[in-house]
């Protein structure tokens, strides 16, 4: 079932938006060369903590770290740990805050010292493609267009786009209805209504679509080893347009 949130508690959502988009910032900004995943995601817990909320990931479904960092064909899940970053990587992470009954979820995939200019090209694509399915995310829009956006904009990119992972509505719980995939037919899947609140979340590779997941029942990879990017913004549905209630500078 579709949770409607009320003006009121799109407000209230606000505040723990603010703080996973600070803490997702705040990564952006200390993740280095020679850092291990852990040592980043005890920072970003430290973050989120110091602000007076959860970890939204720390304990989901028994997982063990604060946020998801997934580092090159890894593309979501990736457990903190001892592994240590070098030049060359891109660093995915996603992370949500929660805090007064609600919960914030993003994601963002950042690149450590000199990568290659075809991964530059990917993350580029994926992260506008999550701008571009904001921009139609509106009263009346169907679900289907929001993936149709995300698949036609990085396909005809080069890219593709994995199909066994998906967006999906945030409130109080961290995962809600509905499903929000990366890709489908325009005009198809239910409309969006006004204080719908959802996480647009494209998960996109620069090889294979195909994904499997590690023997530690989280990591997911690419079946071809080759890079994947993750980028993803909390937005609320309302009669003034989308708002993205991720980032960490909104009032």
């Amino acid at each position: 079932m579709i949770s409607i949130k009320s003006p009121r508690e799109i407000e209230m959502m606000k505040k723990a938006g603010r703080i996973t988009g600070g803490a997702l910032k705040h990564a952006g900004e200390v993740v280095r060369a020679g850092m291990t995943t852990y040592e980043l995601d005890k920072i970003i817990n430290r973050y989120i903590v110091s602000h007076g909320a959860k970890p939204s990931c720390l304990g989901y479904g028994g997982f063990p770290g604060s946020a998801c960092i997934s580092v090159n064909d890894e593309v979501i899940h990736g457990i903190p740990g001892p592994r240590k970053l070098k030049s060359g990587d891109v660093v995915s992470v996603d992370l949500g805050a929660y805090i007064d009954g609600f919960h914030g979820d993003s994601a963002k995939t950042f690149i450590i010292g000199d990568v290659s200019d075809e991964v530059k090209a990917l993350l580029k694509s994926t992260e506008e493609s999550l701008y571009k399915a904001i921009e139609i995310a509106r009263i009346g829009t169907r679900l289907g267009d929001i993936g149709h956006t995300v698949q036609k904009y990085n396909e005809d990119n080069g890219y593709s786009v994995v199909r066994e992972f998906v967006g999906h509505g945030v409130g109080r719980d961290l995962h809600e209805d509905p499903e929000i995939p990366n890709y489908g037919k325009e005009g198809r899947g239910p409309r969006l209504v006004e204080g719908m609140v959802i996480a647009i979340e494209p998960m996109i590779n620069l090889g294979t679509e195909k994904v499997y997941v590690m023997p530690d029942e989280w990591t997911v990879r690419t079946r071809d080893g080759k890079p994947s990017a993750h980028f993803e913004h909390t937005i609320a549905i309302t009669k003034d347009g989308p708002i993205i209630l991720t980032d960490p500078d909104i009032e």
